[in-house]
């Protein structure tokens, strides 16, 4: 580390690479959910929903990775537009995609592909794929070397 320039720094830093990856693909994702009048979040989210019909707020948010305060809102917002509802079944609240949140999905899986097909263009169709792979079986190695130390 002694002696290294910054720019060296920074590129053999794994947290500002991720971080600078998450720039420029947020940037990609945000241009591809655009027409869906969602955010990238919000669109993974309903693809769930839709296809975990009745998941409890808890699961939702443990398959995203979203804390518990921030899933309530995003749930919250969701309902809003009235793209799901929740019920409480005993302790538990499980989430419902309305009509509308069912009928969006075709629009929400065309933005997923349209970011795909998007970073795909530019790094390589295999490349991608293996990056992707790679990053999320790190991030499966951080979050239990980091349970496992709680």
């Amino acid at each position: 580390m002694e002696g290294e320039t910054i720019e060296e720094l920074l590129q053999d830093c794994l947290y500002f690479t991720v971080k600078k990856m998450d720039r420029l693909l947020d940037k990609l994702a945000e241009e591809s959910f655009r027409s869906t009048g969602l955010s990238p979040t919000y669109g993974f989210m309903m693809v769930a929903v839709n296809e975990k019909n009745g998941i409890t707020q808890k699961e939702l948010g443990e398959l995203l990775h979203i804390a518990p305060s921030t899933i309530t809102r995003f749930i919250e917002k969701l309902q809003y537009k009235n793209l799901v509802y929740s019920e409480h079944i005993g302790r538990m609240t499980h989430i419902f995609p309305t009509e509308q949140g069912k009928a969006i999905l075709g629009d929400i899986r065309k933005a997923w592909d349209e970011l795909y097909d998007k970073y795909s263009a530019v790094l390589g169709e295999e490349h991608g794929e293996e990056l992707t792979a790679s990053m999320y079986k790190a991030g499966d190695m951080l979050d239990e070397g980091m349970n496992r130390k709680s």
